[in-house]
């Protein structure tokens, strides 16, 4: 029982992980994107790179762009468990041969 545990607790706290990390990275780049802004004769240039990063995300949340930030980050998620999910297989079937 204790084996179910472990492997639950680990893809919760892999979908959790693989959540955020897209999340942060695109906050991340919106900061930058607005910190460019306060460098002199750089506006346009910031305004440009937020205009894009907006771009992108309103294509994959169908014009809005928190539901592209959510989108991108719940298959992330999903594609960090389905790897986690694998090698929690991998190592229970076949131990640590290679």
């Amino acid at each position: 029982m204790t084996n179910i545990t472990h492997l639950f607790r680990s893809l919760v706290l892999t979908a959790i992980f693989s959540f955020i990390a897209p999340v942060v990275l695109t906050i991340v780049l919106f900061a930058i994107a607005r910190g460019w802004a306060y460098l002199p004769q750089q506006e346009s240039l910031s305004q440009f790179a937020i205009a894009q990063i907006a771009y992108f995300l309103s294509i994959f949340g169908s014009g809005s762009q928190v539901q592209g930030v959510v989108l991108i980050g719940t298959v992330c998620s999903l594609v960090g468990v389905l790897f986690n999910a694998y090698t929690q297989y991998r190592y229970q079937n076949l131990g640590n041969y290679e």
